[in-house]
């Protein structure tokens, strides 16, 4: 179990999924940990919204209709490399197809310790 202490707070994220509900209790659940979300409802509008600098992540549905999270994973990459994203789907066969411009993967239904935990791999300082 995560300490108050392993938690990742204030962090910039671009929240990108077609469905309102989910990009709402995202939204919610992120915003306890304080982190500043920016919201998109498809991979077109998420990819017009991103800068280089700007997130500290990109959080990403898979399946959304204009562009898929794998298509706006990969021209996000291309833009900065270094751009931590986390894909959220609701089904394994999805990941199947999932480019290495992937940085996690979570899947759908998840509690909220296991988004912290993922945040706080993908976000962490590294130790060294």
């Amino acid at each position: 179990m995560m300490t108050a202490q392993d938690r990742v707070v204030r962090k910039r994220i671009l929240l990108v999924d077609d469905q309102p509900e989910v990009r709402e209790t995202l939204k919610v659940l992120l915003e306890i940990d304080e982190h500043e979300i920016t919201e998109a409802s498809n991979g077109r509008q998420g990819l017009s919204l991103f800068q280089p600098g700007r997130f500290d992540l990109v959080i990403t549905d898979y399946a959304m209709p204009q562009m898929c999270g794998d298509e706006l994973a990969t021209r996000v990459k291309g833009l900065s490399p270094a751009q931590r994203i986390l894909m959220v789907t609701g089904s394994a066969a999805n990941s199947h197809g999932v480019t290495g411009a992937v940085d996690a993967v979570l899947y759908k239904p998840f509690c909220f310790d296991a988004l912290r935990q993922i945040l706080a791999q993908l976000l962490s300082p590294v130790q060294g």
